[in-house]
């Protein structure tokens, strides 16, 4: 997987600004960006301002244009607009599914006639007959492993006994919804783009009459996953980039090319091999896209024992990322000035607030400097500086209830600042996340409460499993900080 140097853009593809990006003024007439993947600020020279206009659109149709499209789309300001000249057929798509003791029927029953192949790779299950008839019967192929070597050594399989360009990878467990496919395959019009990945969402519970069954979605689980799976990254289409608001993709539903990817999968790891690939892929300079247009649903686990041993599950894959790829996945990305501020609030005392106060208004004079050429560089500043601190204030939120609870655990007996902070934070944490994610799922209404202890046994469970990882591989960097500019 070496570097790559981005293809031209399909004439006729449009971007669109991402609804996070905030345009500002600047002194001369201008106009600069801030937002992205990571966030930044750009100011935009005079013939960008001429392409963009007043608008949030950009249409491929010459160089000038090429070339601000392929900027905006590579730092994350915009995604692509629906429809995408120029991708691929669906008969260049090879479906890749690895099983183990699990029926295919529901999902091969969603799969397109006209893919260009489907690979079941049967990882030591224990009725290949079965399997083998269910596959023969929608014109699939199996690969049996006798005894189970993994996830990741099933998907590899498939990978490599695949002849179209592109390889599609669903877990047996998923069910494509109606026009899952077309979308991502849209974005492959962009030679750059080597991944794309849907968005996961609950699989609603149907009875044999064909009705839509919500008991299931009435335990305090199953309407927690169906708002806030791990596996579902939101609405908002993304580029995939580390340390962003998608960092991420799971590997239940995601679309490859196939000669991006290499090998594949890392089959020495038994968890977070998916991370590990988008990884890489984005070290070695492939694009990578996430876009919600496309739904797959998952059966999400909802007995709360077997949940919550996933949730930990999932935490020991931590620290083997941290590892392998430093500074890429830590718990928090803080600056000094804003781990200054967290640190004054943290401390509870009498100059606590003055003190952090203090910290952001230099940190806010410094950042006016730099934004000159803005029409009100301090007012700008400062608005920055709020968002820096706040957002800040979240990470440790997180990082304290989820990342380092042991630390704040053993500490509680003995601190009454602690025992308080972390109560503001449990409270206070658990119901911004309500707030965000009550919508995700319009069949699901999650109350605050039920939602808030869900989510704090979720962040439990995390917790203790990157621990447990950490403790296994003798490697702390899963927990540790990192600064903005440092990996």
């Amino acid at each position: 997987m070496g570097a790559t140097r981005p293809g031209p853009l399909p004439d006729g593809m449009r971007v669109v600004l991402d609804r996070r990006v905030r345009r500002l003024a600047g002194r001369d007439g201008g106009s600069a960006l801030l937002g992205g993947a990571p966030p930044k600020l750009v100011h935009l020279t005079p013939r960008a301002q001429d392409v963009l206009g007043a608008g949030d659109t950009v249409t491929v149709a010459d160089p000038t244009s090429r070339s601000l499209a392929r900027t905006l789309l590579d730092s994350g300001f915009a995604h692509p607009a629906h429809p995408i000249p120029g991708g691929p057929g669906r008969g260049e798509v090879t479906v890749v599914v690895p099983v183990k003791d699990r029926p295919l029927d529901r999902l091969l029953a969603t799969l397109p006639a006209d893919l260009g192949g489907l690979v079941v790779v049967d990882d030591g299950g224990s009725d290949p007959e079965d399997l083998a008839a269910t596959v023969k019967a929608a014109h699939g192929r199996v690969i049996r492993h006798e005894s189970p070597r993994g996830p990741a050594a099933a998907r590899n399989a498939g990978l490599a006994a695949a002849t179209t360009p592109l390889v599609m990878f669903l877990d047996s467990d998923v069910v494509p919804q109606e026009g899952w496919l077309d979308p991502l395959l849209e974005h492959l019009a962009d030679p750059a783009v080597a991944l794309v990945a849907p968005r996961i969402v609950a699989l609603h519970p149907v009875g044999p009459d064909g009705r839509f069954r919500r008991l299931r979605l009435r335990s305090v689980i199953g309407r927690y996953e169906a708002v806030r799976s791990s596996l579902d990254l939101g609405p908002d289409p993304a580029l995939i980039v580390p340390r962003s608001r998608v960092a991420y993709v799971p590997s239940a539903a995601m679309l490859v090319r196939r000669d991006a990817v290499g090998a594949g999968f890392d089959e020495d790891m038994h968890v977070a091999e998916d991370v590990d690939l988008v990884l890489r892929l984005h070290a070695a300079g492939r694009r990578l896209r996430y876009e919600p247009a496309a739904r797959v649903a998952h059966d999400h686990r909802t007995s709360p024992g077997a949940w919550w041993l996933r949730k930990a599950y999932y935490g020991t894959g931590a620290a083997p990322l941290a590892r392998r790829h430093r500074g890429a996945v830590p718990p928090m990305v803080l600056s000094p000035w804003t781990a200054a501020a967290c640190a004054a609030l943290l401390a509870q005392r009498r100059w606590s607030i003055p003190v952090a106060a203090a910290v952001t208004g230099v940190a806010a004079e410094r950042l006016s400097r730099k934004l000159s050429r803005l029409e009100r560089p301090r007012v700008s500043a400062a608005r920055l500086a709020g968002l820096g601190l706040s957002g800040a204030g979240l990470q440790v939120a997180n990082a304290l209830l989820r990342h380092h609870w042991p630390v704040a655990a053993a500490l509680l007996p003995f601190s009454r600042r602690v025992r308080r902070a972390v109560l503001l934070a449990a409270v206070a944490e658990g119901l911004g996340d309500w707030w965000t994610h009550r919508r995700y799922d319009p069949a699901v209404r999650p109350d605050p409460v039920t939602h808030l202890v869900a989510h704090r046994l979720d962040d439990l469970a995390y917790g203790a499993g990157l621990w447990w990882g950490a403790w296994k591989a003798r490697d702390t960097a899963a927990l540790r900080p990192a600064s903005p500019g440092r990996k």
